[in-house]
C-alpha cells in the first residue's frame, strides 16, 4: 500500500521535541536510525548517479513501518508531461519482498493502464525498488506527486473506465489475460490472495477466483459460521446464476483493479485525477466498486464512467457481493456492525437467488 498522502501532507509533519531525561533512552534508537540514513543515502547516491547525483534530500515524514523523503536529482528525467520529475522516497528496515515489491508492481501496472491521453488517471512512475546492497533495509523510489483533493467527479469516472478498459499485457504484468496478481497483497491489513487463473480465463474463472479467493477467504478469517453456512450451502453453488448475462460478447475479462477505492484514496495531481494506497489485482471491473458506500460517487461521476463502460444487466445484485467482500474485509479489521451489513447483502443474494431459480421453473 503506498503512503503517497503522507507526502502530499509534508508541512505537517512534527519533529518530535526530546527532553533531556528522555534523551538518554532515545541514544541507541537515534545511531541506529543515524545508521539507517547513511545506507540509504549511500544508496541514493549510488542510484542517482545516471542522473549526475543527489540535489537535496529532504524528510517527508513517516509511518510505523517506513520513512519517507523527497529527492532532487541534478539532472532530472522528464515527465511524460515534459516537467523535471522529483522523487519520493520510502525505505524501511525490512526487506524489499517483504514490504515494497507487491507495492512497485502494483504501481507499474496501473501507470501502464493510465498512460496517454488527456482524460487518464495520473498515477506515478516507478524507477526503482529492491534492498539495500549491504543489507538491513530497502527502498523504493517513485515520481513525486504534488497532491492536491478529490476535484472534477466526471473527469474521475472516466480516468477510471479508461484503466479498467486497458488491456491485460506483459508490460502491465498480465500476459496471460488472466485474473489475479503476480503476488499476494493485503487490502487494509487483512492479506488478499491473488492467484493467477488460467489463461485467456473469462466469466467461470472469474465466478471461481471470486467465490474461492475473496468471499470465501474473508469468511475463513471471520469465523461466523451463520455467513459462512449461508455462502457454502446456499449462495455459492448458484452463484453462476448471477452472471448468466455475462457470457458471450459481454464474457468477463480481466481489467486491473485500484482493489481498494474509498474517498481517502482519491485525490488529484497536475490537473487530473489520482488514486493511491491500492489493493491491485485483475478482476472483473464491478468488482471496483464495492467500497462505494464510503466514496460517494455521484451522477457526475457515473456519467463519466458509464460513457466508456455501460451497465451490465444484473448489476445491482451484483453489486451486493461485491459489497460484501468489503463488509467482510472491515469486519475482520475493526469488528463491530460491518457483519450485520455482511449478513444482510447475503441473506438479499440468497433471496435473489431463490426467485431466480422459482421462476426459472
Amino acid at each position: 500500500m503506498t503512503a503517497l498522502r503522507l507526502a502530499a501532507a509534508l508541512t505537517l509533519h512534527t519533529t518530535l521535541a526530546f527532553t533531556a531525561p528522555r534523551l538518554a533512552s532515545t541514544m541507541g534508537r537515534s545511531s541506529t536510525a543515524q545508521a539507517a540514513l547513511a545506507a540509504l543515502d549511500q544508496e541514493l547516491e549510488a542510484w542517482a548517479a545516471s542522473y549526475g547525483g543527489v540535489a537535496k534530500s529532504i524528510p517527508a515524514g513517516s509511518s510505523g513501518w517506513a520513512s519517507f523523503r523527497k529527492v532532487t536529482v541534478k539532472d532530472p528525467p522528464k515527465s511524460d508531461d515534459g516537467k523535471e520529475v522529483a522523487f519520493f522516497v520510502k525505505s524501511s528496515s525490512r526487506s524489499n519482498e517483504e514490504m515494497f515489491y507487491g507495492e512497485a508492481l502494483g504501481l507499474q501496472a496501473m501507470y501502464e493502464c493510465s498512460k496517454g491521453g488527456e482524460d487518464a488517471l495520473r498515477i506515478p512512475k516507478v524507477y526503482h525498488s529492491g534492498d539495500y546492497s549491504t543489507g538491513g533495509g530497502s527502498f523504493l523510489i517513485m515520481e513525486y506527486l504534488n497532491l492536491a483533493g478529490r476535484s472534477d467527479d466526471r473527469a474521475l469516472g472516466k480516468a477510471m473506465a479508461r484503466m479498467h478498459l486497458a488491456p491485460a499485457t506483459a508490460e502491465a504484468g498480465n500476459p496471460d489475460k488472466a485474473f489475479g496478481f503476480p503476488v499476494d497483497n493485503t487490502i487494509g491489513g487483512t492479506p488478499q490472495p491473488n492467484p493467477w487463473t488460467k489463461p485467456n480465463s473469462g466469466t467461470q474463472e472469474w465466478i471461481e477466483f471470486f467465490r474461492d479467493h475473496r468471499i470465501g477467504h474473508q469468511l475463513d478469517l471471520a469465523g461466523d459460521s451463520y455467513c459462512s453456512n449461508l455462502w457454502n450451502n446456499d449462495i455459492a453453488p448458484r452463484l453462476h446464476l448471477l452472471f448468466e448475462d455475462l457470457t458471450g460478447e459481454k464474457e468477463i475479462k480481466p481489467s486491473l483493479l485500484h482493489g481498494d477505492l474509498w474517498s481517502g484514496n482519491i485525490g488529484s495531481a497536475d490537473g487530473k485525477p489520482s488514486i493511491f494506497d491500492p489493493a491491485v489485482y485483475w478482476g472483473h471491473h464491478e468488482a471496483e466498486w464495492g467500497m462505494q458506500w464510503c466514496a460517494y460517487y455521484g451522477r457526475d461521476f457515473w456519467e463519466g464512467y458509464r460513457s466508456l463502460i455501460p451497465q451490465d444487466e444484473g448489476f445491482e445484485t451484483r453489486e451486493l457481493l461485491y459489497d460484501a467482500y468489503h463488509q467482510l474485509n472491515h469486519y475482520n479489521l475493526f469488528g463491530g456492525g460491518y457483519l450485520s451489513t455482511a449478513k444482510s447483502d447475503l441473506n438479499n443474494i440468497k433471496y435473489t437467488l431463490d426467485s431466480m431459480e422459482r421462476c426459472a421453473r
